[in-house]
């Protein structure tokens, strides 16, 4: 898979100390993805049983340990996953996920 916006996860612990125990299972979950090559959402819940299928080819992965959140949006055709939002559960609570 192509991932798009990886910067957005490096901005998420380089911006901030307290989230930096976020990096090495956001690193690992980047791993996966860039050798997958998911081309329906039953084949992400084969990769990650925990992860929420959504609406629109929209995905939420529970990061360290369920600690973070990370919102994707994958083009199966393409095979193409944009990141579109990482944080904390509480800052999750507070987006739309179905339009951030």
């Amino acid at each position: 898979m192509r991932i798009i916006a990886l910067s957005t996860l490096k901005a998420f612990w380089e911006e901030s100390p307290e989230y930096m125990d976020a990096k090495e299972p956001t690193l690992a979950w980047h791993r996966h993805t860039l050798h997958a090559d998911w081309s329906s959402p039953a084949e992400v819940k084969q990769d990650f049983r925990n992860a929420s299928i959504l609406k629109d080819g929209r995905v939420v992965f529970n990061i360290a340990g369920n600690k973070y959140r990370l919102v994707v949006w994958i083009n199966y055709a393409y095979r193409v996953v944009y990141i579109r939002f990482i944080g904390t559960h509480a800052q999750y609570d507070k987006i739309d996920v179905q339009t951030i």
